[in-house]
């Protein structure tokens, strides 16, 4: 199937590994060219590197730092000529006890999932209406849907941007020039954060991390975890010319995971 973006420009957050990096891939192979933001400079430009070898007759920008701040953000955008796709992505904040985070804790990860997409999103939507196409993916977490426990900071900022989307999606001003803005809920996915997760379980257990790991794998119904490649390519899918009638939905890809109707 022709996506039908060949040629139009995506900024893509925490681009340089797992999830982002996988929908980078997805939309380079689809012609799509590229603005990719992560902290570390090294494991960036690798990334970079492959998507431009990938397919050569894409343009590949690169700005590292943190997206949280004012400035790398102005950087990012001023790196595209036009943002026609945004996907926004940043790293979760830790697990813990509520009983044990503070106020600046909070605000920080609301700061880092919420108030930073909901920027971009304000810094870009409006361009995108007037030129008739745009499209935003906020990627957030499957625990949007089914809350866990110690996630508490995660669920907590997830959902208040899941909460702002609904509405902002559905103003006819953006939705009616061909705007969509939906959220991707990410289940266990194999990526480096589920690695760490899953030795911080077997540490605090005193249990292998294989057999953790096993655990965790059975309880999926499709008996895996998720790849980057496959989420990557759900994602290009909603970026493309043929999704333009989707928006303010929550897709959940997570194996099955969820148990509920709705």
């Amino acid at each position: 199937m022709d996506l039908g973006i060949a040629g139009r420009w995506a900024v893509i957050g925490a681009a340089s590994r797992g999830l982002g990096k996988g929908c980078a891939s997805a939309l380079a192979k689809e012609g799509v060219n590229l603005v990719l933001n992560a902290r570390g400079v090294e494991a960036l430009e690798a990334t970079a590197d492959q998507l431009r070898a990938e397919n050569p007759r894409i343009v590949v920008h690169t700005v590292a730092g943190d997206i949280g701040t004012p400035e790398v953000r102005a950087d990012i955008l001023a790196a595209c000529p036009q943002v026609d796709i945004l996907v926004n992505n940043n790293g979760g904040p830790p697990p813990g006890d509520f009983r044990d985070w503070t106020r600046d804790d909070w605000v920080s990860a609301v700061d880092a999932n919420m108030i930073t997409p909901i920027e971009l999103i304000k810094a870009t939507v409006d361009d995108m209406a007037s030129r008739g196409y745009g499209r935003v993916i906020n990627i957030t977490s499957g625990a949007v849907k089914a809350p866990i426990d110690v996630l508490g900071l995660s669920n907590g900022a997830r959902s208040g941007l899941t909460g702002f989307i609904a509405g902002l999606a559905r103003q006819p001003r953006l939705a009616g020039n061909n705007v969509t803005i939906n959220n991707l809920l990410p289940g266990p996915f194999d990526t480096e954060r589920l690695h760490k997760t899953l030795e911080g379980a077997a540490q605090a257990s005193g249990q292998d991390v294989e057999a953790i790991r096993d655990q965790r794998r059975q309880g999926i119904p499709a008996q895996r975890f998720g790849s980057a490649d496959e989420f990557g390519a759900f994602c290009a899918f909603l970026c493309s010319m043929h999704a333009g009638y989707m928006t303010g939905q929550n897709i959940l890809l997570d194996g099955g995971s969820y148990p509920g109707t709705f």
